[in-house]
């Protein structure tokens, strides 16, 4: 396809290479990340996940020897050889990536008597995948290499040996292991091998195919069926820095509103308002802490979207206002199919100004979905996302809090959109196979942008479909899950991979969406839960209640006690947002971001971190009453319920009742936390407590405490404090020392006081400035409180 090499050129940080067949660009971005462009159906369209992308490439150095072109960056070598054969090496000549130069064999796939027919169907099937590939780039799979990433697709963490699609499905089955297409396309994957990291990702919105070995294993592949050859390498070597790299293109997830991270209770439906009422007030009287609450598609006048069902809610306003001084906040499903009925404003006005996606002869292209008849709003069209933008007034005016974006891959009932139906596309016009997976993400778009136009606070948006770089308008969520154990368990890996796939504000529906929940699965799988950043629970029309209180009194005191840990812990997660906000690394990570040099940590499925000071390692089968953990080498770890202390590099049995979720912190942390209140806002909280587990002797740590309004955007003005938190123990073991710095003072609702638990510690005296402060220690912790910024020395 493209031949020998003829011509190259180099213009700043852009080499120009001719081949024989065609003209390939390759763009240093930044000394680690390099994209290669070759204009195959058409020319280079803008970029639907990067935007406002700033090249700092370094230096850039080209040569061509013997039939190959050089290039090198500060960071990387990139050999490419006739037939645009490209190898990729780092700055010391260790081969990081290399394209496959053999020919694409399949597995022999066989089969006998009455499997024949089978057989043959699924080869055909894979041919004629293969065939409908437009592009393929295909890299030679190595000895013990690991992928990760790809968004939520099922299986495992690890995806060697899988093979997905990318095109935004909504299959109402049972999500399983084999599931090649989810609701999301993310485009992206990590390399893992040899303890050195990289990614690719594949900017090409139409259907795709990533081939992680399942095909042959001498190869792993990913292709698209149409648009152009348009992929980033992006270097590390640590998966921490791939994953800062990927959104630095792409984008990071903006800090949220706090009471976001709050309990969080969904059902189709809470219709009409008094069962609305009913859910919350039952919360404020078994004092089980919430912050939000849903309306799915029931609170519509006939599913009519930005419209109310008068009869349902005679005064919405009133019942927002209502329920939002007891501190609930309400947050409202908005789906893209509006309704095919002339004389509602919504229709009309998408029909007059041509917001409309339309069939090939510019006909508003109709399907049904919950309205019946319904059209479908161009969301590649700025115009229309303007107009979306500016109906969200209509909601928050009403008292709405947030929206719930639902059906946008687009979904359809009377089978998928043609792929004919036609699009602006930002006034290139193009189809349905182009802006299929984008639908959701331009959706998330225009949502943002109107709710922050309407409220001047940071949105909150939740989305089933998205593309890369959504995380930037939208958390989302794993979509239409089951009450089984089996996605509780999967749930951990697709939350994992979400996270490096950019996607740090995430979480799935605790207790499982469809089907039948048990009070054994919800008490664990609110234990999950409270750990995810978007933390809600969310069931199926005509499956039985699932409150935290529908069950028995003990699970309800199993969700009422997770949940309160949760509304302890909104500091330390609101800390891990706003680190995100600058570094990518999201809320849930797997064990080897932190911990890449443990090759033990590369498949683990069912631990995760929790930032970084925090492993929770949760009973994910019916009946297990204990299980084994592993806790990573390298450091130590701290048992959160019995305070003991393990080493790390080791395998562990934790027995766990059904009322206990094996926590560890990791040795010398800080864990900022709030009191336990109803909701978000209910008290004033001039108090920060820190639950320290100290260093080992002669070490030290240190921890960052963010703080501002938490709803406003002035912390984009300066308007936030940031406190520094460090201790130190000294060389003999006998004295610690705690240090309290404000480094940035912005924000005047500080903190008055500070309030100390040292685990494992027996202090002797505390003293700060020279005085003697008041202690207490009960069995291994001692506890104290200091109203002022300084140094603190406890002697041991």
């Amino acid at each position: 396809m493209f031949g020998k090499i003829k011509s190259h050129k180099q213009q700043g940080n852009k080499i120009i290479i001719g081949f024989e067949q065609i003209e390939v660009i390759i763009q240093v971005i930044t000394p680690s990340i390099v994209n290669f462009f070759a204009s195959i159906a058409c020319e280079r369209r803008k970029s639907k996940a990067i935007e406002q992308l700033v090249p700092v490439p370094g230096q850039v150095a080209v040569h061509y020897s013997n039939g190959k072109l050089i290039i090198r960056t500060e960071k990387l070598v990139i050999d490419i050889a006739d037939g645009f054969f490209v190898t990729i090496f780092d700055h010391k000549g260790t081969v990081l990536s290399e394209d496959y130069r053999g020919d694409a064999v399949p597995f022999i796939r066989r089969g006998s008597g009455d499997g024949l027919a089978v057989a043959a169907e699924e080869g055909h099937k894979l041919e004629d995948e293969r065939n409908k590939l437009n592009i393929k780039i295909r890299k030679k799979m190595e000895k013990d290499m690991f992928f990760y990433g790809l968004g939520d697709k099922t299986g495992h963490l690890n995806k060697k040996g899988y093979h997905y699609k990318m095109w935004n499905t909504d299959d109402p089955s049972p999500h399983v292991e084999s599931f090649e297409a989810m609701y999301k396309s993310i485009p992206f994957f990590i390399a893992l091998k040899e303890k050195q990291s990289f990614g690719y990702f594949f900017d090409n919105t139409f259907e795709s195919v990533f081939d992680m070995g399942k095909e042959n294993s001498d190869y792993y592949f990913f292709g698209a069926v149409d648009g152009n050859l348009d992929y980033y390498f992006i270097y590390g070597p640590s998966v921490k820095e791939v994953v800062g790299g990927y959104t630095y293109l792409t984008g990071t997830a903006p800090l949220p509103q706090l009471w976001t991270l709050g309990y969080q209770q969904c059902r189709w439906s809470y219709a009409p308002e008094n069962r609305l009422r009913e859910i919350a007030d039952t919360f404020r009287e078994k004092d089980i802490p919430c912050d939000v609450l849903y309306l799915d598609i029931d609170y519509m006048d006939g599913y009519r979207v930005f419209t109310w069902d008068n009869k349902q809610f005679p005064n919405p306003e009133k019942t927002l206002k209502e329920l939002k001084e007891k501190g609930f906040k309400v947050v409202t499903i908005i789906d893209p199919g509006v309704k095919k009925d002339k004389g509602y404003s919504i229709y009309d006005q998408g029909i007059e100004n041509h917001y409309f996606a339309t069939d090939k002869d510019r006909i508003p292209y109709v399907n049904k979905v919950w309205p019946g008849d319904a059209l479908y709003p161009d969301f590649s069209n700025e115009k229309a996302r303007k107009w979306w933008a500016t109906n969200q007034k209509i909601m928050t005016d009403a008292g709405v809090a947030g929206i719930w974006n639902d059906m946008n891959e687009p979904a359809s009932f009377n089978g998928p959109l043609p792929d004919d139906v036609s699009f602006n596309n930002d006034g290139v016009r193009t189809d349905h196979r182009e802006i299929h997976n984008v639908y959701g993400h331009y959706m998330s778009k225009a949502t943002y942008e109107g709710i922050k136009q309407a409220t001047d606070k940071r949105p909150f948006v939740i989305t089933r479909a998205c593309y890369a770089g959504t995380q930037k308008y939208s958390t989302v969520w794993t979509g239409d899950n089951q009450s089984l154990w089996e996605h509780l368990r999967m749930s951990l890996p697709m939350l994992m991979n979400l996270g490096l796939s950019g996607i740090s504000f995430c979480g799935t529906d605790v207790g499982g969406f469809g089907f039948d929940c048990t009070a054994e699965l919800l008490s664990r799988w609110v234990q999950v839960g409270a750990f995810t950043p978007l933390f809600r629970n969310h069931s199926s029309i005509f499956t039985r209640d699932q409150e935290p209180w529908a069950f028995d009194e003990q699970t309800e005191s199993i969700n009422r006690k997770y949940i309160k840990l949760r509304y302890q812990l909104l500091p330390y997660l609101y800390d891990i947002l706003h680190n995100e906000e600058t570094t990518g690394l999201p809320v849930i990570r797997p064990l080897l971001l932190h911990y890449q040099n443990d090759p033990r940590t590369y498949e683990v499925n069912d631990e995760f971190l929790c930032g970084e000071n925090i492993l929770v390692a949760p009973v994910v089968e019916q009946g297990a009453k204990a299980r084994l953990v592993y806790l990573p080498e390298g450091d130590q770890w701290v048992d959160y319920w019995t305070k003991e202390t393990i080493a790390g590099g080791s395998y562990i049995v934790k027995e766990a009742a059904l009322d206990l979720c094996p926590i560890y912190i990791k040795a010398a942390s800080f864990l900022p936390l709030y009191p336990v209140q109803s909701y978000v806002g209910e008290k004033e909280i001039d108090q920060l407590t820190l639950d320290v587990y100290p260093p080992e002797e002669g070490q030290s740590s240190t921890y960052s405490h963010y703080q501002d309004d938490g709803e406003s955007f002035d912390y984009q003005k300066g308007v936030f404090n940031l406190y520094e938190f460090s201790a130190h123990k000294s060389d003999s073991g006998n004295e610690l020392h705690l240090s309290i710095k404000k480094k940035h003072d912005g924000y005047k609702k500080g903190y008055h006081s500070f309030k100390f638990i040292l685990n494992n510690t027996k202090a002797s005296a505390v003293t700060m400035y020279g005085k003697q402060i008041s202690h207490e220690v009960i069995e291994n912790q001692t506890f104290f409180s200091v109203e002022e910024e300084g140094d603190i020395q406890i002697k041991l």
